[in-house]
């Protein structure tokens, strides 16, 4: 549920508020939150329970999926200006909220809801255009990117509580949904989005999605249910390996790992042609961008998702887009439509998701967990990560 009428400024707004309502006296004055100071430095830290007005919420959280752009932050990978409370993957209860909101998101006190990382305040050309992906009241104010030197400090979900500005979006989660299950939302929208609504996905199409982690099952589930007749996902070495045999699981058709099979010949051979479609989602891994040029099939799609860093392509040939006529269009980010799509397709049991291993930590063991996920310790990423409270 996005918002539509107009309002005031964005993040810096809260601190221009009055002390709001009363709070309970039982209620404590002070939440934890872990607070990235510096990269590999990620402290808890405690800050004031913030006082609200009637437009906005606070959300006590119960999980926060992670993702690349977690682990990235955590290494320094990814710049950002620090600290900040990370976290754009919250799923939790509503514990306080004012009336306009409420009314607005249709939610009340006691209401399980996940938090769209993208605020959006419906107000601005591009967001009355009906994209509230590039709201031009915030750019580059993700939750889980602002400092918490803007009030009121809590804009992530890697805490006790996350504050909900009037410019959030919401989705509701049904209340019988396994928090952490339900965490995966965000992931499983990115995959709806860029395995089916981006590259225009039909009935009889052949697919192939690179990168078999949670958003890369996500899109071939979503390539599945598009109507799509094949659908390949394709993985690289003993670190994708448990991903693979999960996309086995999901009933993928083919699953291939790049470090041992050519996924070109395999394709023609299970499928017999190349990709109409083509989902690239891995990370950092440039040579994947010029095999799914060479997956595409002539006049096929190539929707490039992943982040692959500033250095060299190695084998990159632009002729290719060319002689077959390619049509390459990026995806970045999701809208409301999706993350509802992906929280009915989670409470649908269609798929086994709520069978997907998934490794959580508390606020304390956080680190440790993102630097599995970096890849800096000698065991495998799970297929799916989350902090749990």
């Amino acid at each position: 549920m996005s918002r539509s009428d107009e309002r005031g400024t964005g993040p810096e707004r809260p601190s221009e508020r009055g002390t709001g309502p009363e709070r309970p006296s039982e209620r404590a004055s002070t939440v934890r939150a872990l607070v990235l100071e510096a990269p590999r430095e990620l402290v808890v830290r405690s800050f004031p329970r913030p006082a609200l007005a009637d437009d906005d919420a606070l959300l006590r959280v119960e999980a926060c999926g992670l993702c690349g752009t977690d682990h990235e932050m955590w290494s320094g990978e990814m710049k950002k200006f620090l600290p900040l409370v990370p976290g754009h993957e919250a799923v939790g209860i509503i514990e306080e909220i004012g009336p306009r909101a409420a009314a607005r998101w249709g939610v009340a006190v006691g209401d399980r809801v996940g938090v769209a990382p993208r605020q959006a305040c419906g107000a601005c050309p591009t967001c009355l255009s009906g994209d509230p992906r590039g709201c031009e009241r915030h750019r580059g104010d993700t939750y889980g990117s602002i400092s918490v030197h803007t009030a009121p400090s809590l804009w992530g979900g890697y805490g006790e509580y996350q504050y909900l500005s009037p410019d959030s979006q919401i989705v509701r989660i049904p209340g019988d949904l396994d928090p952490v299950v339900a965490a995966m939302f965000n992931a499983v929208a990115n995959g709806i989005r860029w395995g089916a609504v981006v590259p225009k996905t039909k009935p009889g199409d052949v697919v192939a999605v690179l990168g078999p982690g949670i958003r890369g099952l996500s899109a071939a589930v979503a390539a599945r249910d598009a109507g799509a007749k094949f659908v390949m996902l394709t993985g690289r070495g003993e670190r994708d390996a448990p991903r693979l045999d999960l996309a086995r699981r999901f009933g993928i058709d083919l699953v291939v790992d790049v470090a041992v099979d050519d996924p070109v010949a395999a394709l023609v051979e299970h499928a017999g042609s190349l990709a109409d479609v083509v989902v690239d989602v891995t990370a950092m891994a440039p040579a994947a961008f010029v095999q799914a040029l060479d997956l595409a099939c002539d006049r096929g799609t190539v929707c490039v998702a992943g982040i692959h860093g500033d250095g060299d392509v190695p084998g990159f040939r632009p002729d290719v887009i060319v002689l077959k006529e390619l049509r390459i269009v990026g995806a970045r980010g999701t809208d409301i439509a999706e993350f509802n799509a992906a929280v009915a397709l989670l409470a649908s049991g269609r798929y086994p998701f709520a069978t997907v291993p998934a490794r959580t930590a508390g606020l304390e063991e956080m680190s440790e967990l993102l630097a599995v996920l970096a890849g800096e310790r000698d065991e495998p990423a799970p297929p799916f990560a989350a902090l749990r409270l």
